[in-house]
């Protein structure tokens, strides 16, 4: 039976989700988990400020966490109706920035999706920005394993907030 999966949203699947897909799946498989993450971007286009696959700063804080980034060479993937099938839980790195882009493209979801508060890069410097995802992911982590690690499909906590 294939894995229960997770996908993580921000913006432009740049910086947030991708940090948090990466960190998710090396903790998951660290503990046994049987869910793996995939993440993709909200925006209908890329930021031509984007260089490269992933950026920099999440690969420098992988690194520093000995976490060698599976996706590193995948470029920003913007989000699909498809991908919502795909995925048992949904999570949307910061409300204020993802919710009315959600109720824009995909309301047809908005009720499945759980909202972190992760500022992005204009806002948190990476020192700040990534260890929150650290901490949420830690507390995903431990929640899954508290239910079984099986959530269900379609049974995220629709809306729930974290950090």
């Amino acid at each position: 039976m294939p894995p229960d999966q997770i996908l993580f949203l921000c913006t432009g699947n740049y910086y947030r989700s991708r940090y948090a897909e990466e960190v998710f799946n090396f903790r998951a498989a660290a503990e046994g988990l049987a869910w793996r993450a995939f993440s993709r971007g909200l925006a209908e286009a890329g930021s031509s400020e984007n260089v490269g696959p992933m950026s920099r700063f999440a690969l420098d804080a992988l690194e520093q966490r000995s976490i060698a980034p599976c996706g590193a060479g995948r470029l920003p993937t913007p989000c699909s109706p498809a991908d919502f099938e795909q995925a048992s839980l949904i999570i949307a790195l910061k409300e204020v920035e993802h919710r009315p882009m959600v109720e824009r493209r995909f309301p047809h979801v908005t009720g499945r999706i759980e909202y972190w508060h992760v500022h992005d890069i204009e806002f948190a410097p990476p020192e700040v920005a990534l260890p929150m995802i650290d901490a949420a992911v830690d507390e995903l982590i431990l929640r899954l394993q508290r239910h079984g690690q099986h959530q269900g499909k379609h049974q995220g906590d629709g809306g729930h907030d974290q950090n």
